[in-house]
């Protein structure tokens, strides 16, 4: 009994994974989807689940956009193709790291970036020259002072 129970089980689980999968087949997007994933058709029936719930929730964000905010969106995405696969995997390693922080040092992360942004060109250019020639123990005890001292309240 408990065999044809496990039986029945691993069908039903079975099923419900090639359901989900038809459930996103091409034919069941709608002409907005399809148009927006153009370039994934001819692969998209190929494609593991979760890849194409990805580029679904990809789509759905996309359509939401405004037209500036795709410009800068595809701006991004070029800049992103242009880097070199070693690149792109550092920065995914990054973002990982990241993700794996706690939200408070997330959002000290942040605001020092749009603190750094918000600087002109130059003084960025500099700040980036003369991180440079730190040494490594200099980069750490500069990295452990920026931690540790007080922050002004942000109006971001």
């Amino acid at each position: 009994m408990k065999a044809k129970f496990i039986v029945v089980m691993a069908l039903l689980l079975v099923s419900s994974l090639s359901f989900a999968a038809d459930e996103i087949a091409w034919a069941n997007l709608d002409a907005s989807q399809q148009a927006v994933l153009a370039e994934f058709a001819a692969d998209w029936d190929k494609m593991p689940p979760q890849r194409r719930e990805r580029l679904l929730r990809g789509a759905s964000h996309w359509e939401g956009m405004s037209p500036q905010q795709r410009r800068e969106a595809r701006a991004r995405f070029s800049s992103w193709r242009q880097l070199s696969d070693e690149r792109r995997d550092v920065i995914r390693d990054r973002y990982e790291v990241y993700r794996d922080l706690p939200a408070e040092e997330q959002r000290r992360i942040r605001d020092n970036y749009h603190r750094f942004m918000r600087m002109d060109r130059e003084r960025r250019q500099r700040m980036r020259d003369r991180y440079r020639e730190m040494t490594p123990e200099e980069r750490q005890r500069t990295r452990d002072r920026m931690r540790d001292r007080p922050r002004p309240a942000t109006r971001d």
